[in-house]
């Protein structure tokens, strides 16, 4: 359903057929860099963490982990990441499938900077066998980003 929901989003800036699926499953990092047949770091992975009563999105370039201490600084709060049910039931994308498009209204959306060092990344599409490649500057576009983010070590 996620999917069907991202791929009606994306015809609103008519890109829909830009997305690529995959008979096997890229719920991974590493799955999703050997379907795509690029390197780890180029996989947009979306982090959820718990943010009050709710969510926000962080998408970091594949091969960054969360610092928490810049985690706490930018938003104020410890780096609590959801639980698999509440990944459903507050972003709508499946764990391994979540992506930052297609979302709740009240889910927000930063980007880390550990993906300015590519020309194109992919993230999902909201199935664990789906991506986009994009540019950052239309991965912040389609994804309503609220801002570049730095929250990863290193």
């Amino acid at each position: 359903m996620a999917l069907a929901e991202v791929v009606e989003y994306f015809k609103g800036f008519r890109i829909e057929h830009k997305i690529l699926l995959f008979d096997e499953s890229s719920a991974t990092v590493e799955m999703a860099a050997e379907r795509l047949k690029v390197i780890p770091a180029r996989i947009a992975k979306t982090l959820s963490f718990r943010s009050g009563n709710g969510c926000v999105l962080v998408v970091t370039a594949g091969d960054k982990k969360i610092d928490n201490a810049k985690f706490k600084e930018k938003f104020s709060t410890k780096a609590k990441m959801l639980n698999f049910d509440e990944v459903l039931e507050l972003v709508g994308h499946p764990v391994g499938g979540v992506c930052p498009f297609a979302l709740p209204r009240n889910v927000e959306v930063y980007l880390d900077v550990s993906m300015q060092r590519f020309q194109t990344v992919f993230p999902a599409c909201g199935s664990a066998n789906s991506a986009i490649e994009l540019t950052c500057t239309e991965l912040q576009k389609y994804s309503q980003a609220k801002e570049w983010v730095d929250v990863c070590k290193g």
